[in-house]
């Protein structure tokens, strides 16, 4: 799958999402096979620009290429100068949210809220692609709610006017998160454009991205919550594409290696104070499924320095690597472990 003059390696993409994906985990999931990953949602709001969350994720340093930085707004010259700001900053690609269902970015008429206004969302497109000489792409959903699903006009209006690739989440602003995912308003876009057209929502295994792809037509997949404490999700997908086998999973030393770099990273990209209150949501992803967790998770949460979190996370894979089952007696006394610093 080509975007502009970059050709993507692979046909998994990170999604954007707010407060996850930041530098450290898009390197991390590129690094573990992601074929881009999509920066932050950035405002277009000039006032917020100078703050230290905006300043962090305009930062694009050490960043595997291509480079998408996305943004978000509902003026269409604000959005003009944001992509042009990114654009100085080092994106390769800048991506257009009208995607997102949260209140806060509805109730200011951006995000999904624009699907709402056909005509304002041609004038958002329309600016933006005038205002950088690198590919812009959109991401959407399906439509506004159940009874308004307009996904295919929007796509054409995107190709309309130069949108370079576009990605649909299959399900509507009013349906947020919740439900199943659909297919078929993704499918008649492919139908619809011959821009290329990447699915989203509820992609959490490789056999459901083949199926996804195989049954939309879309030319690849993006995946979000699924990749939350599991980045190697990708190189499982990559691998399940090429050779229609299942990868095996990683073992109880890599998924720690993984997580070791993973919250060091953290630490050193926004300073102790915040990288350790940042790190907490990332280690217990990675930890919901195993056992002990919630002691686990009753006690990381109160560690207050990067050497404390690094010591803890130790001690509890020291625990996860015994062989034999555990006893209950045996479990008891674990837990006990795991409330010692």
């Amino acid at each position: 799958m080509k975007i502009g003059p970059y050709k993507l390696p692979y046909s998994a993409i990170l999604a954007p999402m707010a407060g996850v994906t930041d530098l450290p985990f898009r390197r991390l999931c590129m690094r573990m096979g992601a074929g881009m990953a999509v920066s932050e949602m950035l405002t277009s709001n000039p006032k917020l620009w100078h703050t230290r969350k905006s300043i962090l994720r305009m930062h694009h340093g050490e960043e595997y290429e291509p480079r998408s930085v996305q943004i978000a707004g509902s003026d269409p010259d604000e959005m003009a100068r944001a992509a042009l700001l990114n654009k100085h900053k080092g994106a390769q690609i800048i991506d257009i949210n009208m995607g997102c269902p949260a209140k806060k970015v509805c109730n200011k008429a951006a995000g999904s809220a624009l699907l709402k206004d056909p005509t304002l969302v041609q004038n958002i497109l329309h600016a933006v692609v005038a205002a950088v000489d690198i590919p812009v792409t959109l991401k959407i959903r399906t439509g506004w709610d159940r009874e308004n699903r307009n996904g295919v006009e929007i796509a054409q209006i995107a190709e309309y006017e130069g949108i370079q690739a576009l990605a649909v989440h299959g399900r509507t602003r009013a349906c947020m998160y919740k439900g199943e995912a659909e297919y078929s308003t993704i499918a008649d876009i492919c139908r619809s454009v011959s821009i290329p057209v990447i699915a989203n929502g509820d992609i959490t295994t490789p056999e459901k991205a083949k199926y996804v792809m195989d049954t939309t037509g879309a030319q690849a997949v993006m995946i979000g919550r699924a990749a939350q404490g599991r980045p190697w999700l990708f190189r499982e997908i990559n691998h399940y594409l090429k050779y229609n086998e299942i990868l095996l999973s990683p073992s109880l030393e890599e998924v720690f290696s993984i997580l070791m770099e993973h919250i060091e990273t953290l630490h050193h990209f926004y300073g102790e104070h915040q990288g350790v209150r940042i790190a907490r949501k990332h280690v217990s992803w990675y930890m919901q499924d195993k056992p002990f967790y919630s002691a686990f998770r009753k006690t990381f949460n109160t560690l207050d320095t990067a050497q404390a979190q690094k010591t803890y996370i130790k001690q509890f894979f020291d625990i996860l690597s015994v062989k034999m089952p555990l006893k209950p007696p045996e479990i008891t006394e674990a837990n006990h472990c795991l409330q010692l610093r």
